[in-house]
């Protein structure tokens, strides 16, 4: 919101001398952020320029400038025609246009001097708002007929434009939060400053200051023969009507050629508005003055009744910006007679109504609009205007009939017209609610000690109604223009405000002791250390799908992994679905590092995949109320389930080649000895057994799961056909493990009997047994014969030679035993041992060699 000075002293009695930079720092001071100062940092000469003549020339370069003679007066002090260069196209032979010339100095401290560009020498500059920071347009330069409209008559060229577009006046920008919508005005900007600064305010709403007299704007009351209004609102939002209140007035006789007093002109320039006609111009200085949105409409183009009421389906209407637009259902319409659409309420008006140059009767619209309608609608329509920002933040109910007023008056006295007699009030506004509060709430939230009867007078002061319920208890009720205002946190929060947040001491709060890390924290920097230190890389990648991927993995029509949760609005309609593994979304950084030149990749991700109920749906309660605990329950049960996962994709070279010998591909065994990495560093021991599991090579993928045959995840080679879906290299590797399971099995083991104090025996046995028996097998018969005293058991060598039979292999194991109450004797780990052997050979007919 900008905030030009010299309108804001007409509200606010603004000490003489203060300048924009005391002006912003005295808002920071209630809570309205500084976002710019505006004005006062261009110098002259800055004159009014007539274009004379415009000769187009295109460059080589393509570009076509034009090279321009420009009337400036005596401002040049010789009274010849400027020579300028100018690339812009959006003006002609004959328009009014700013010439900044030699020595004057643009905004940033930018000096303008006579040069040579383009094969002529440019001897100033024709200004674009940009260029004057009077806005964000750079491509074309202002045009003083479209920019100040009627104020531009009687310009000479060579005048000072300095005053002219306000550029000597300063403008101090603020930044207007969502929950101060009044602050969208100058009459909640000035009531901010008053609070700030202790000076005198005068509400604009209520007085009008006219040749230096203040005079009261009174509102006449409604008569029985106003224009017809009927309200309609037949769906309104979570029982909220889309219009609680629609004023209309009539103003006749206008001249359709009045030209908007010069005043208002630099008033709606300094503010970032441009001025286009009388009527629309007073509907948008009320608008920035009193912060209420008003519509003018030409009266000879509606026959009435003006009916409020929803979209129906189907419904298209031209709005002012030239756009016809498809309307929703929850759209609030403003129609004349129920069937023609007029606008759409508070956002934008209709093409079909609006005010033109032969206008001369105007029907005046101020109604009060449901915030969330408008800002669903302006939403919907991608359509933010200067009406729907304030009403999707909350316009006082009280100020339409003043606006109303306001308008009347401004158009009766500068467009000739006569106000008709007839007022119309239709609907009816609810009364703010009032608040319990407690006296000592802001001493206690705050820890400023504030005294009741500062507190009260803080109330008072930003319009609040307070009445004393009991001993210490205050009921408040909170002014019309500040819907934000319902809870006793918010009269804290506005005590604060206005005494000063400078006053609240800065204390450090004292950090409670805590217990660190959780044991899943720890466990997860852990794999990440383990699998670092194997020498991955660790990336995260877009948890965002497309169904393809699930072909491009060779998934079948029955998998698990298909069914996914399907987004409502996605980043990329290409990836719709949240992913149900790691390895959906991990081959494309493995893919995207081999395009940028990486030839040797091997990645990890840590991350979570979703894993949904598809049996249960969440239910969707209104946003009116808080939905009660029975739907809460139901919402998170429908959460979908989101367990840990770590994935390992990697490719190309293992071990380089070099002069220290030939390298090594990467293969299956590493990715299988990652995955066993893991589960080591959380201290979990797993077995692997060969399986087929998409998208892996059906011969060279194995899984890993607990001891109690808890599957924890799998690990191979990629399918070839997958690999060539997935634009990855041949032979790339691959692993997913729920790290989850993981977690919970090494917080099981951490959680158990603790570590034995007594020494470990060992011993070591070799079993030959047919080339047939995988090592698994044989692993899991070894381990359940030796029983509960065996820690740990450990292949240490394969033979297969010419000792033993062709068919034949010899595993060698070193077991070790441990007991946790005592020193193992050598019978007993003898015992064991035996027993092992014996399994073995009932299970496998293995012989002990």
């Amino acid at each position: 919101m900008r905030v030009p000075l010299d309108w804001l002293r007409e509200y606010a009695e603004v000490p003489a001398g203060t300048n924009g930079t005391q002006v912003a720092a005295d808002l920071v001071r209630v809570g309205l952020e500084e976002e710019g100062l505006h004005g006062g940092d261009v110098r002259g000469p800055l004159v009014v320029g007539r274009v004379l003549e415009m000769t187009p020339e295109e460059q080589k370069n393509g570009k076509t400038i034009n090279w321009c003679l420009v009337d400036v007066g005596d401002a040049n002090g010789t009274g010849e025609p400027q020579g300028i260069v100018c690339g812009a196209h959006n003006f002609a032979v004959g328009d009014l246009v700013p010439v900044i010339l030699p020595g004057g100095v643009l905004p940033g401290n930018f000096e303008i001097s006579a040069r040579k560009t383009y094969g002529h020498i440019s001897a100033g500059m024709i200004c674009s708002s940009l260029e004057l920071g009077l806005g964000d347009d750079h491509d074309g330069i202002i045009v003083l007929t479209d920019w100040l409209g009627a104020g531009v008559e009687g310009l000479e060229p060579g005048q000072d434009a300095i005053p002219l577009l306000g550029l000597d006046r300063e403008t101090v920008e603020v930044n207007v939060t969502p929950d101060r919508g009044y602050c969208f005005s100058l009459r909640g900007i000035a009531r901010e400053y008053s609070h700030s600064t202790g000076v005198a305010y005068r509400d604009p709403a209520l007085v009008r200051v006219v040749d230096g007299q203040e005079q009261p704007l009174t509102a006449p009351a409604a008569t029985a023969d106003g224009f017809g209004v009927e309200l309609r609102d037949e769906s309104p939002l979570d029982g909220a009507p889309g219009c609680d209140r629609f004023v209309a007035r009539i103003v006749r006789g206008l001249d359709p050629q009045a030209p908007t007093p010069a005043w208002m002109v630099t008033r709606l320039t300094e503010a970032g508005m441009r001025p286009i006609s009388l009527a629309v111009d007073i509907s948008n200085y009320v608008m920035l003055a009193l912060g209420q949105p008003t519509h003018a409409y030409d009266l000879h183009k509606v026959t009435g009744p003006i009916v409020v009421r929803r979209a129906r389906a189907g419904e298209k209407l031209t709005t002012l910006d030239d756009v016809e637009r498809t309307l929703d259902p929850e759209d609030l319409l403003i129609t004349d007679g129920g069937e023609i659409v007029l606008g759409i309420a508070g956002v934008m008006g209709g093409a079909s109504s609006e005010v033109s140059e032969t206008t001369t009767d105007v029907l005046i619209e101020a109604a009060h609009f449901d915030p969330r309608t408008v800002a669903r609608t302006a939403r919907r329509h991608r359509l933010s205007s200067e009406a729907s920002k304030r009403f999707e933040r909350g316009v006082d109910t009280e100020l339409a009939p003043q606006a109303a007023q306001l308008m009347v008056e401004l158009m009766v006295e500068f467009g000739g017209g006569t106000a008709d007699p007839a007022v119309t009030d239709a609907g009816q506004v609810g009364v703010p609610e009032s608040i319990t509060f407690d006296v000592t709430m802001p001493t206690r939230y705050v820890g400023v000690d504030y005294t009741p009867e500062r507190v009260r007078e803080i109330l008072e002061t930003i319009g609040c109604t307070v009445t004393e319920a009991s001993d210490g208890i205050l009921t408040v009720t909170p002014p019309s223009w500040r819907p934000d205002l319902t809870t006793p946190p918010d009269l804290v929060e506005e005590v604060a405000r206005i005494d000063g947040y400078d006053k609240i001491p800065s204390v450090l709060p004292t950090a409670p002791g805590g217990r660190g890390l959780t044991h899943a924290q720890r466990a997860r920097r852990t794999v990440a250390a383990a699998l670092a230190g194997q020498g991955l890389d660790e990336v995260l990648t877009y948890p965002f799908v497309g169904e393809s991927r699930f072909e491009d993995l060779g998934l079948g029509e029955d998998d698990q992994r298909r069914h996914a949760v399907r987004l409502a609005n996605p980043l990329s309609d290409e990836a719709p679905l949240m992913r149900t593994q790691l390895l959906q979304t991990l081959p494309d950084a493995v893919r995207r590092n081999l395009g940028r030149g990486a030839k040797d990749v091997a990645l990890f991700e840590i991350d979570t995949v979703t894993l949904p109920d598809l049996a249960r749906k969440a239910p969707v309660p209104g946003v009116g109320v808080k939905p009660d605990d029975a739907v809460l329950d139901e919402i998170r049960a429908a959460v979908p389930h989101q367990p840990l996962h770590v994935a390992m994709v990697a490719t190309g070279q293992a071990e380089r080649a070099g002069w220290w010998g030939t390298g090594r591909t990467t293969d299956v065994t590493d990715v299988v000895g990652w995955a066993h990495a893991i589960c080591d560093a959380l201290g979990v021991s797993v077995e692997r057994r060969q399986t087929e599991r998409e998208p892996f090579h059906p011969g060279r993928c194995v899984e890993l799961a607990l001891p109690d045959g808890t599957t924890v995840g799998w690990a191979g080679e990629l399918h070839p056909k997958v690999v060539k879906a997935l634009g990855v290299p041949e032979r790339t590797v691959a692993a997913e493990l729920d790290l989850d399971v993981l977690i919970a099995a090494s917080d099981r083991r951490a959680q158990g009997a603790p570590m034995s104090n007594h020494p470990p025996a060992g011993s070591d046995i070799a079993l030959t047994v047919s080339r047939s028996v995988s090592f698994g097998d044989l692993l899991e018969s070894v381990r359940a014969g030796a029983g509960e005293l065996l820690e740990s058991v450990r292949l240490f060598d394969v033979y297969r030679g010419d000792q033993i039979g062709s068919d034949q292999q010899s595993l060698a194991f070193h077991l070790t035993f441990r007991a946790d109450d005592r020193t193992l004797k050598t019978e007993e780990v003898n015992a064991a041992r035996d027993a092992a052997v014996a399994r073995a050979a009932k299970d496998h007919r293995a012989v002990q060699r």
